[in-house]
C-alpha cells in the first residue's frame, strides 16, 4: 500500500471524527438556543406578571394578594436564576465542544496536506519511472536497429 493511501485512511477516519464532533457542537447550539429561549420566556412572563400585579394595585389589593404575589415572583426568580446557571454550563460544555471541533478540523486539515504532499511525491516518481522506462525502450531500440544494419 502507498504512503498516500495510508494517510488517506488516517485522513478518512479523522474526517469522520470531525463530522461526529461537529454534528455534536450543532446539538449543543442548539440546546443553548432553547435554553436561552426558556429564559427569555421566564424573563417576559415575570415582567407580564408584574405589570398585570401593578394593574391590580392601582384599584388596590389586600395583604394576602400582596403576599401571594411577592411569593410567586420569588418562585419565578429562582426559577430564572436556577435557567441562567444551567444556560450558563450550557455556554460552557459549548466552547468545550467547539474547541473540540475545531482541533480535529484542523488535524484533518494537516493530514490531508500531508497526504496531497505524499500523492505529489508518488506522482513525480512515477512519472519518473516510466520516463526512465521509455528511455530504455528507446535505447533498446536504438542499439537492435544499429546493429541490425550495421550487420547488412
Amino acid at each position: 500500500m502507498k504512503k498516500s493511501q495510508r494517510i488517506k485512511t488516517i485522513v478518512d477516519i479523522k474526517a469522520t471524527q470531525e463530522k461526529n464532533a461537529l454534528e455534536v457542537l450543532g446539538a449543543a447550539q442548539r440546546k443553548l438556543l432553547t435554553m436561552q429561549s426558556q429564559v427569555e420566556g421566564l424573563r417576559n412572563y415575570r415582567q407580564e406578571y408584574q405589570g398585570r400585579f401593578e394593574q391590580l394595585g392601582i384599584n388596590g389589593v389586600n395583604v394576602a394578594q400582596l403576599l401571594e404575589f411577592r411569593s410567586f415572583i420569588d418562585k419565578l426568580d429562582k426559577a430564572i436564576i436556577g435557567q441562567e446557571q444551567v444556560l450558563s454550563s450550557i455556554e460552557t460544555e459549548l466552547i468545550a465542544k467547539r474547541k473540540i471541533w475545531e482541533e480535529l478540523h484542523h488535524k484533518t486539515q494537516s493530514l490531508q496536506k500531508v497526504c496531497d504532499s505524499a500523492l505529489v511525491v508518488e506522482m513525480k516518481q512515477e512519472a519518473k519511472r516510466e520516463q526512465q522506462e521509455q528511455d530504455e525502450r528507446a535505447s533498446r531500440i536504438g542499439r537492435n536497429s544499429s546493429s541490425g544494419t550495421g550487420n547488412a
